[in-house]
């Protein structure tokens, strides 16, 4: 009776080893089986990885392109517009030219800009084709600026000439002064002013001291020689 109690529990014993065994390889094979899980998880987010880092690099570039077609898209804008400008500055100053109204149409709406960028004062009266007489002496200016200490005399022609500019600093300036001597407590500052300004025109205004004011490359209205004939007078 002993030995049959002895062999159950051997029994017994090597059932729950066996058990033991079986439950340890279980747990084995479940641990390899999730650390294969894990590596195939891994190696799937590794993928993951590259194919988002793919994807970003070439969004980077789409949108590296894309920036570089806008920056063309805005310079041809930029040029076409400034071209159109030209030609259509061009084509009215041609047109006004024809009508005969170059002052009022392309140089008296210059005039306060081009003194405010120049000479630092605000006109207080911009005049255009004055006509002034005093007994015998009479005479029409194309546009007079008046400031609180300068007064600018505007000379405009439609097809400038030597001759054109030489009558204005020996005439036209002396009737001015003679029908205009309240304006003379001011700085007079003399402007010729045209649509176009060869270089010869503008030297001879430089010469006498004239500032020389016409389309710049047929975008805006400017003044030509302004470092030129500033350097010659005297300071205020």
């Amino acid at each position: 009776m002993q030995d049959t109690a002895v062999e159950r529990r051997v029994d017994r014993l090597e059932e729950a080893m066996m058990e033991l065994v079986y439950q340890s390889r279980k747990t084995e094979m479940e641990i390899e089986r999730l650390a294969q899980e894990m590596k195939k998880f891994k190696q799937e987010m590794e993928k993951f990885k590259e194919e988002a880092e793919k994807d970003r690099k070439a969004l980077r570039e789409e949108m590296e392109k894309f920036k570089d077609e806008m920056s063309k898209f805005k310079q041809n804008m930029e040029e076409e517009r400034r071209l159109a400008n030209r030609e259509w500055n061009k084509r009215w100053g041609e047109l006004a030219n024809k009508l005969g109204t170059i002052v009022e149409d392309i140089i008296s709406p210059a005039i306060a800009p081009v003194i405010r960028k120049y000479f630092h004062c605000e006109p207080e009266q911009v005049s255009i084709r004055i006509k002034k007489r005093k007994k015998d002496l009479k005479d029409e200016f194309d546009a007079i600026a008046i400031c609180e200490d300068k007064v600018f005399l505007f000379e405009v022609k439609a097809t400038p000439k030597p001759e054109y500019v030489l009558e204005f600093v020996n005439q036209k300036v002396e009737r001015f002064k003679k029908l205009f001597p309240e304006l003379l407590e001011k700085r007079l500052i003399l402007i010729f002013a045209s649509l176009r300004l060869e270089k010869d025109i503008i030297n001879l205004l430089t010469k006498h001291k004239i500032f020389g004011m016409a389309y710049r490359e047929w975008e805006y209205m400017d003044i030509l020689n302004f470092d030129e004939v500033i350097k010659q007078l005297p300071d205020d």
